[in-house]
């Protein structure tokens, strides 16, 4: 492709550069907001599995799928930026508010940013109430870059390279209206803000696990603080995203509950391979319990170097040992053990 370069001169950029300037909106100065919001999805929180996409048509979707939060640590300009996340593109207009109210529904391209926004600061916060930061090491604790719908194609990804950012697209239902999305994706920064070392093929096939069980776990923390029911079974992963690409009920993209078992069913597949790791986290979250459970695998994951599953079991075990006790270790091994990996 040929690349044209226009000259301008000095005195006209530096018009251009004002006009670029003035054409911003003043700061508000507000550090809280207001917006809508699903939680974490219409199928899971209507428990409707007949629901479809339309086009981001907003009767798609019911009135009751939606519902007020408070929008936290915003930075004061009006726009989405704040301390834990940061919309720093988009497609369409970034959502901004002089009153600090975010009122947008689906068909609008800046409700899939007040989702990330919101989703994105809430798993922040709610690390650090669990010490991380204060008792344990912080875990990507920063500013979250993410960009939003900017893929044309139905994918989301993490990346370092060459940004810390985390990308949401679009396509059927565009991904940044599925909580659990979100924050799967979000899972890919826990670990590389948490000194995670992407290593092998079962280092991925963790990330991968993780991520699922973050997006049905935190969503299922958010939704029980709010009084929202989950009437879908919790174990299925991104179930609103995956109704635009699967054709059974209910619509998964993957589960926490799959009868897979380490090593015979490990296939190489780092999606697949996940399913291994996420059930046995999911086993732990339903015996120990949180807060304690995601305290115990958060912690146990800082500065893993990436080997195997077995060895990264017999950390979290470890970790369970040393802060509840033989109780919780107890508990978290047979999670392990009944999947193959100790």
């Amino acid at each position: 492709m040929k690349r044209l370069w226009l000259l301008v001169p000095a005195s006209a950029l530096a018009l251009m550069l004002v006009a670029q300037i003035s054409a911003a909106e003043p700061p508000t100065g507000l550090t809280t907001g207001t917006a809508r919001v699903f939680v974490p999805n219409p199928v899971q929180s209507l428990g409707d599995e007949s629901l479809t996409d339309q086009k981001d048509s907003d009767a798609a979707v019911p009135a009751a799928a939606y519902h007020t939060v408070t929008l936290t640590n915003l930075d004061g300009s009006g726009y989405l930026r704040g301390d834990w996340a940061s919309v720093v593109s988009e497609t369409g207009k970034p959502a901004y508010s002089p009153t600090g109210t975010f009122d947008y529904t689906r068909s609008q391209d800046e409700f899939e940013q007040v989702m990330a926004y919101f989703w994105i600061t809430e798993a922040q916060k709610y690390i650090q109430t669990l010490g991380f930061g204060t008792r344990f090491p912080p875990v990507n604790e920063e500013s979250q870059d993410v960009r939003i719908n900017q893929l044309g194609y139905d994918n989301s990804f993490e990346t370092d390279h060459p940004k810390d950012e985390i990308r949401y697209g679009k396509g059927g239902v565009d991904d940044a209206e599925d909580a659990e999305v979100i924050l799967h994706e979000y899972g890919h920064a826990i670990h590389d803000g948490s000194g995670f070392v992407f290593g092998g093929e079962e280092a991925g096939a963790i990330s991968e696990g993780f991520g699922d069980y973050w997006a049905v776990d935190f969503s299922d923390v958010v939704a029980k603080r709010m009084g929202v029911p989950e009437l879908e079974p919790l174990p299925c992963v991104m179930d609103w995203d995956s109704t635009s690409y699967t054709s059974t009920v209910p619509h998964c993209l993957r589960r926490l509950d799959s009868n897979l078992h380490y090593p015979e069913d490990l296939d190489g597949e780092v999606h697949d391979d996940g399913r291994i790791w996420s059930h046995a986290l999911w086993d732990i979250h339903e015996s120990v319990g949180n807060p304690k459970a995601d305290t115990i695998i958060l912690a146990a994951q800082i500065n893993f170097p990436g080997t195997t599953m077995t060895d990264l079991a017999i950390r979290t075990i470890a970790t369970a040992q040393n802060l509840y006790g033989s109780g919780a270790a107890t508990k978290v091994r047979a999670a392990f053990h009944a999947r193959g990996i100790v």
